[in-house]
């Protein structure tokens, strides 16, 4: 299951990599969606996922449940979500006024 996890991890990070080299506006927001998904995997997978176990240390409980990993994956799809939001706005402008919607702004012959 790691090796699968990895894997998962290593293709979407490659994918998003490969799209935000790209020369149009639209590859690149993909590119940037696909390494915050890799990232919240990466974050998610290193908590070790626990179930049935509290997130608060108890003496009766046996074990807990460490809720840090879920605080900062929650964190990261909120940041994610607002940059998103703001490259899309940035690419929707930046096409108003250029007319064309390649990363440098020249125009393809």
């Amino acid at each position: 299951m790691e090796a699968l996890l990895s894997l998962v991890i290593g293709i979407l990070t490659a994918c998003g990599v490969y799209l935000i080299l790209r020369t149009r506006t639209f590859p690149v927001v993909l590119g940037l969606t696909l390494l915050s998904y890799s990232v919240n995997l990466f974050l998610f997978s290193m908590g070790r996922l626990t179930i049935g176990h509290p997130p608060i240390i108890s003496p009766s409980a046996p074990g807990y449940a460490d809720p840090l990993p879920q605080a900062l994956v929650l964190t990261a799809i909120v940041i994610s979500f607002a940059m998103t939001a703001f490259v899309i706005m940035l690419a929707l402008k930046a096409r108003a006024e250029l007319g064309n919607d390649h990363v440098d702004g020249g125009r393809r012959k």
